[in-house]
């Protein structure tokens, strides 16, 4: 995150200086970026678990009995 992008912030298209907000909006502010954070987070979660999930799978089809038809 770029040190502007630490000093202020964009809400429906209006940008605040943090200095300017009360203590509350600040607070409100880094808790807005920690959960945003966690969403990225638990992303690469997923895609982690999706990718081991697809990887199961195949190995399951390869084990499988080929069936005739």
């Amino acid at each position: 995150m770029a040190e502007q992008d630490k000093r202020s912030i964009t809400i429906d298209g209006q940008e605040y200086d943090l200095t300017s907000l009360s203590e509350n909006a600040r607070q409100q502010v880094l808790n807005l970026r920690v959960t945003d954070q966690e969403i990225e987070r638990l992303k690469q979660r997923l895609a982690i678990t999706q990718t081991a999930r697809t990887a199961y799978a195949n190995a399951l089809k390869a084990e499988l009995p080929k069936l005739e038809h």
